[in-house]
């Protein structure tokens, strides 16, 4: 099972190779939606399996991994640089997830990523109550997604 660390570092370093500057463009905001969006689709894709363990809450502005917020709240909507020390430790299979994940979401803007959220089950499931969102819901509905 991959660490949360390593899956946001992934996304973090793909978006700088994409960008080919210093700097990317996924802010807090959208690296919470693409950490929801690769732990949602691999659960689906893996009976249930969940990508990493940290908890995913309902928040106002749609799903949370509450450790990686913490981590990353300092940068605001500014972008979030990828740190060359920190690396990632992934298998294949997760490294190949979060990297189809990062292709099909990264286009679109935090806020869009943010209002797709705000139409899905997972989160208006758990939305009043701001708790947190199972991973087998996530998979349940991810698995229709995948049709």
């Amino acid at each position: 099972m991959a660490n949360v660390q390593d899956v946001a570092n992934y996304l973090l370093f793909l978006d700088q190779q994409e960008a080919d500057e210093e700097v990317g463009n996924i802010s807090n905001l959208k690296l919470q939606k693409l950490a929801y969006y690769a732990q949602g689709f691999f659960a689906a894709l893996n009976d249930g399996k969940p990508l990493f363990e940290s908890r995913i809450e309902a928040w106002t502005h749609g799903p949370v991994v509450v450790e990686l917020y913490h981590q990353y709240k300092g940068f605001g909507a500014n972008p979030i640089p990828f740190d060359e020390k920190s690396g990632f430790d992934l298998a294949d299979e997760e490294a190949d997830l979060i990297q189809e994940v990062f292709q099909v979401f990264s286009q679109f803007s935090p806020w869009k990523l943010r209002n797709m959220t705000h139409e899905e089950s997972p989160w208006l499931n758990h939305s009043s109550e701001a708790g947190e969102i199972p991973v087998d819901e996530m998979a349940e509905y991810f698995k229709t997604r995948l049709k």
